[in-house]
């Protein structure tokens, strides 16, 4: 399995980060690795979604749960990929933070190529990070 674990301090209204990183259909503005999004079904605040992945322009299906104002889990469900991915949120002050954890791994035969994208998923993550911080202090 890869583990990452990022986080980065926003200043900018907590109501306003959960706002901008809830609007999952939007992901592909700031997660480059995530290249197009294709919503299958939604039912309360559970969607279930097939994502087209920078690596191979492969399709993975997700279950996205929101849980507002605190979380959003993403669980792969179908594709390359099996795991998930945790963004929290936490308010400090004037200020909120964005974390994102990954639990994930790659299926199947690219199994023991995991390792070798771990250091690309992080860097895409502290990137997407950098983006919402930036588009959120504009």
């Amino acid at each position: 399995m890869a583990i990452i674990e990022t986080s980065i301090e926003i200043n900018a209204p907590f109501d306003r980060v959960w706002e901008l990183v809830s609007d999952i259909d939007n992901e592909p503005k700031f997660w480059k690795g995530t290249k197009e999004v294709r919503n299958i079904s939604k039912e309360g605040n559970i969607i279930n979604r097939e994502i087209i992945i920078a690596f191979r322009d492969q399709k993975c299906q997700q279950r996205v749960t929101l849980y507002p104002k605190e979380k959003i889990v993403a669980v792969f469900t179908k594709g390359i990929i099996t795991g998930k991915k945790t963004v929290n949120l936490m308010s400090q002050d004037k200020q909120t933070l964005l974390q994102v954890n990954w639990d994930i791994k790659l299926t199947g035969i690219m199994g023991m190529f995991t390792g070798m994208i771990k250091k690309h998923i992080q860097n895409g993550t502290d990137l997407a990070l950098q983006s919402i911080k930036n588009e959120l202090e504009k």
